[in-house]
């Protein structure tokens, strides 16, 4: 009985941090706010496309070829964003708000490839560009 209060209790304490968390990032005003905040965006987009990636990757359990391209594709598309967004957040290298604007643009090139890949986990039959 102790044990199930205290695990509600933890429940509790986790899921009011988080509301906490979102409410601070609604009125962030600090550049250290504005950063962490981004920051978490940027996580939560990236935790996203993992899930949307596994889809089609059990999707295309079954097609050895084209399961090996998405991976490589993927590994590509990483560094991509990654030196896409070094490339955007160049006008305030070194400066604090460069986290920022970087995890900024690391969210918004996810959340696109999220999209992308979703789109070609629920492709229809017969579309002669999906992936199967």
């Amino acid at each position: 009985m102790r044990l199930s209060l205290l695990c509600a209790g933890v429940v509790l304490l986790v899921a009011s941090s988080l509301v906490i968390a979102g409410d601070e990032c609604e009125n962030a005003s600090t550049q250290q706010a504005l950063t962490a905040c981004a920051g978490q965006a940027y996580q939560a987009a990236d935790d996203t496309l993992n899930e949307a990636y596994q889809s089609l990757v059990k999707r295309l359990e079954n097609n050895d070829l084209s399961l090996e391209k998405l991976r490589a594709a993927q590994r590509k598309w990483i560094g991509f964003r990654d030196a896409e967004c070094a490339f955007e957040s160049s006008a305030v290298e070194g400066g604090s708000a460069q986290p920022m604007v970087r995890n900024g643009c690391l969210e918004t090139l996810t959340r696109a490839r999220t999209e992308q890949l979703r789109e070609y986990a629920r492709c229809e039959e017969g579309d002669m560009s999906c992936p199967r």
